[in-house]
């Protein structure tokens, strides 16, 4: 099976940050390290073939994505720490770089193989969400393969602390908007709730970033729109079907754009109201990586999914994440991006681009 195996190496703590000739000799020298190797030896002698490499080096290190051919998901992530290792090690002015994290990034259509394959008591659960909870949390650690379940608890608790931390920069909306002291019982919520709901919204900005950014590329790479797109997609493929031809990479970019105005409104706390029929669906996909997060680390209890619940309800958003629903979605695909009132936000960079094609 492929697997998409991330690893950030990190510079020696304490060391001035790249420049960019240092930058670009980096990148050299970690490509051609990658470039060098066509197979790796796994565990138990399985052969994990590398298939193709990424290199982004940044002032603080680098980020590699290494596609292989490994028998299991364990293989994939141990055969590449050990081959990053080795070319750390190696290279001489690399050798004090040190790996932060090394894991595999399964997408869904991967994924989907997978299950097609799986059967019995050990097969993964259907939903692919789940399957990623599974990969990402719950499977050994490359350095401890026998950790298990303790070591995913160990990794749940560490997630939960690092939730509740990030809580404090959601500054746009204060503990009351997640039910904190709600006259209603049904809907109010303990504020540790709050906090670790406002913390996973945080915490899940990051990761649905990564992964637009990546849907963006894949619809560049192929010149295709999601209907016509034959690469794995993380998010994009999830927008109504109705308009999965005018979903190109012109409309992958500008809908990244508006993900990250809005999050940054979150947390800068100028966040007024939402602004567009974009805005809605981009927060619909916020609000289902932050549950998904929270359910892999086992995190999502009743407390918590009300609180979530209760943002989405003050903001006048239908978390159905399969159709749309609130009337204002129902505007015609050409308007997605149109404020709803004057006053409303709007990023330069989705509005000064051309309409998208008509319906």
């Amino acid at each position: 099976m492929t697997y998409v195996v991330t690893v950030d190496i990190c510079i020696p703590e304490g060391t001035p940050e790249l420049d960019p000739l240092q930058r670009a000799g980096a990148v050299a020298l970690v490509e051609d390290g990658l470039d060098a190797v066509r197979a790796v030896e796994g565990p138990d002698g399985a052969q994990v073939d590398v298939l193709d490499t990424i290199v982004a080096v940044h002032p603080g290190g680098a980020l590699l994505k290494v596609v292989v051919d490994a028998p299991a998901l364990e293989f994939a992530e141990g055969s590449v720490q050990v081959l990053v290792d080795e070319l750390l090690e190696r290279t001489e002015v690399l050798a004090d770089w040190a790996i932060e994290r090394c894991e595999v990034e399964l997408h869904q259509d991967l994924a989907r193989e997978s299950l097609a394959a799986a059967d019995g008591p050990d097969a993964p659960p259907d939903d692919l969400a789940l399957r990623r909870a599974r990969h990402t949390a719950g499977a050994p650690s490359a350095q401890n393969p026998g950790e298990g379940v303790d070591g995913a608890a160990t990794k749940a608790r560490a997630v939960r602390a690092r939730m509740l931390e990030l809580a404090a920069e959601l500054r746009a909306f204060p503990p009351a908007v997640f039910g904190v002291e709600a006259d209603d019982d049904r809907r109010a919520v303990p504020a540790e709730s709050a906090r670790l709901a406002a913390g996973a919204l945080v915490h899940a900005t990051d990761t649905l970033v990564d992964e637009l950014f990546e849907d963006v590329q894949v619809l560049a790479q192929e010149d295709a729109t999601v209907a016509e797109c034959e690469g794995p997609l993380w998010h994009l493929e999830r927008l109504p079907d109705r308009y999965a031809l005018q979903y190109d990479a012109r409309f992958g970019r500008r809908f990244l754009v508006t993900v990250i105005a809005l999050t940054t409104r979150f947390t800068d706390g100028s966040f007024q109201h939402l602004s567009c029929v974009a805005e809605e669906l981009a927060l619909r996909f916020l609000l289902n990586e932050a549950t998904t997060t929270l359910e892999l680390h086992d995190l999502l209890d009743d407390h918590v999914s009300t609180a979530l619940a209760n943002l989405a309800d003050a903001l006048c958003v239908d978390t159905d994440h399969d159709r749309v629903h609130h009337p204002a979605a129902l505007l015609p695909f050409t308007s997605w991006f149109t404020r709803f009132t004057e006053d409303s936000y709007a990023h330069p960079s989705t509005t000064d681009e051309p309409e998208a094609a008509p319906q």
